[in-house]
Parts: C-alpha cells; sequence; structure tokens
C-alpha cells in the first residue's frame, strides 16, 4: 500500500517578535542575531490564550481542508512535540478532543524534538503501508516561548526559538507512493549537549528551588558541538537516504532540512554541493520551531513552487537526543 500527502496545512501564532524587540528584553541586536543565526523574527503565543494543542489544531484543520477530508476521516494520530500544554498527558489526546468530529482513534505522543516529524512521518507512514490504518493526521507544534530564559543570561538559546505548527494528513493509496522511504539514526552518548536538565526524576519532587535559581529548568546547549555534528549528519544521511534508493542528488528538487540556524542549512548545502535555491530555508521569519520546522517549511516551498507533484523531495533533520534522519518523498 502507497502513501499519500493528502493534505498539508501550518499555523503560526498572530504575535510576531523581531530582534529589535528581542533588544527590550537583553542586551543583543538585530546585527549579532542575523550574523549568527539568520534569524530576523518568530511568532511567540499570547501567554495563557494559546497552547501546543491549539496550534496543532488550527495547523491540523488546514491540512484537512486541503485534503477534502474531515476529522471524523481519521484512523489515527501522531503528535511530534517537545512542549506539551502539560506535563501529562500528551498532546495527542488534547488534539483528538479538540477536532470537531474525531471518532476515539489511538493518539500517539513522540519525542524526538527536532527530528520529530521526520522520525512521525515514517512511524505514521509504515502503520499505513502495514495496512492498519488508512488515514493519520501528524503534527509537529511546540511553543517554546513561554520556556526560555528572556533575559541577558539566557540570550544564545533565547533567541533562537519560534512557535508554530504543521500537519500532514497521510491516506493509503493503491497508486504510487508520495513517501518512498526514510533513514532514521540516533546516538545517546551526547544527550546532555543539548537538554534541559530539570524537571528530574532524579531528585524528590523532580525540581528545588535551588535548581530554579541556577536557570536548570531552561534548556541549554553546546552550540558549537550541536554545529559540528548537524552540520555533518543531516548531509551524511540524505546521502545514506539516496544511494540506498538509487536516487541521484540531480534529481532532488527540494531538499527541506529542519531550520536550527541559517549557518548550519549552508554548510548542509555546501557539503552536499548544492545551492540555497535546492536547500530551503525560512528562519528568517519563524526561527527554530523544532518539530514544526520541516512542515512549515515544506508548506511554504510548494507555495513558492519549489517543487510540484511527481518531484522528489528530502526532508532531512537533526535534534536534541541526538537524534536525525531523512525521509524520501516523492510528491
Amino acid at each position: 500500500m502507497g502513501v499519500k500527502i493528502a493534505g498539508y496545512g501550518y499555523y503560526v501564532p498572530e504575535k510576531v517578535v523581531t530582534n529589535h524587540d528581542m533588544e527590550k528584553l537583553m542586551d543583543t541586536s538585530d546585527e549579532w542575531i542575523t550574523e549568527r543565526t539568520g534569524i530576523k523574527e518568530r511568532h511567540f503565543v499570547k501567554v495563557g490564550e494559546e497552547g501546543t494543542s491549539d496550534l496543532a489544531v488550527k495547523a491540523a484543520e488546514k491540512a484537512l481542508d486541503k485534503a477534502g477530508m474531515t476529522s471524523g476521516d481519521l484512523d489515527m494520530i501522531v503528535a511530534a512535540t517537545l512542549s506539551p500544554d502539560h506535563e501529562i498527558p500528551g498532546i495527542g489526546v488534547m488534539i483528538q478532543n479538540k477536532l470537531t468530529g474525531c471518532r476515539t482513534i489511538p493518539a500517539y505522543d513522540i519525542r524526538q524534538q527536532c527530528s520529530g516529524f521526520v522520525y512521525g512521518l515514517e512511524l505514521a507512514s509504515t502503520f499505513i503501508k502495514s495496512g492498519k490504518y488508512k488515514t493519520i493526521l501528524l503534527v509537529g507544534a511546540e511553543v517554546q516561548s513561554v520556556g526560555l530564559n528572556l533575559s541577558t543570561e539566557g540570550r544564545d538559546l533565547a533567541v533562537l526559538f519560534g512557535d508554530g505548527a504543521g500537519a500532514f494528513v497521510l491516506t493509503a493509496s493503491e497508486d504510487e507512493s508520495d513517501v518512498l522511504d526514510s533513514v532514521l539514526h540516533s546516538e545517546g552518548e551526547y544527550y546532555q549537549a543539548l537538554w534541559k536538565e530539570y524537571p528530574s526524576i532524579y531528585v524528590q519532587d523532580r525540581i528545588s528551588k535551588e535548581d530554579i535559581t541556577l536557570g536548570r529548568h531552561y534548556p541549554s546547549m553546546n552550540g558549537r558541538f550541536v554545529f559540528k555534528h548537524a552540520s555533518t549528519r543531516m548531509p551524511e544521511v540524505v546521502m545514506e537516504l539516496l544511494n540506498k534508493n538509487s536516487v541521484s542528488k540531480d534529481e532532488i528538487a527540494q531538499i527541506i532540512p529542519h531550520q536550527a540556524n541559517l549557518r548550519i542549512t549552508q554548510m548542509v548545502a555546501n557539503r552536499l554541493e548544492l545551492t540555497l535555491d535546492t536547500v530551503y530555508s525560512n528562519i528568517e521569519r519563524y526561527g527554530n520551531t523544532t518539530a514544526a520546522s520541516i512542515p512549515i517549511a515544506f508548506c511554504e516551498a510548494l507555495n513558492e513552487k519549489r517543487f510540484k507533484r511527481g518531484d522528489y523531495v528530502i526532508t532531512v533533520s537533526f535534534g536534541s537526543g541526538f537524534t536525525w534522519g531523512a525521509n524520501l518523498i516523492k510528491f
């Protein structure tokens, strides 16, 4: 059974936060942020008014509308996020509840951070190819703005992230498949290079006043180390996927990488000996939206006519864990 991308859509909150807005919160500048990341602005939720599941539902509704379907047609939900509305439960069931008319279908939550949508696409596609389910909603959604240290002390990470969501509606097809293959990897040895130390089960009550005072509840990253691995692993896995499927680089209409940093995207393009006409970037408008970045970029690249039906497209990501992987799509 083949897998078709029947619908796709994305949503970002209305509130735009520019680099100049960030200057008011911390010792930084538009020039400093742009030079190091390529980011000019990002979208933040209005605190208390929107949660991760709310963004996911809005993206899902657009994808369902594009597919000409309703939530009642869905057989399963796969939700990728590192920022659920609550620690318990995950957002999958919240999406199910908020989609009017959705049946009591199974809802998966997966936690591969920046690689969440790439991992989720293989998971959902495998379910469909096996014949288990016919129509699956795959969502990547994040609200990270409320969990950042928006001060000079936390600026290295705070300027990077934005909020948003993207979704695919995947359906079974007896014709040629859109989702051809995936290659996924993980390397847990380096999990502390990009993580949030607390809350943790290694301490009573999971977090202490001291931990909060020391800022251990904020995410932290060894930036140079992550940059080195991301800019190496992403081109590696792209070539692994192409070689596995006997597809040439010249046949690829568009590579859509996770939007982490413009420098990483440029490095990926250089190592693949491709230009940014082929390796897509929209990070200047959204920042790093983690699990949402690939579906948002996919939708925008398609709207910009970077590729069309029948073209080869690769989605590729690297993130905390470490996790990385790529999907081969013939859209």
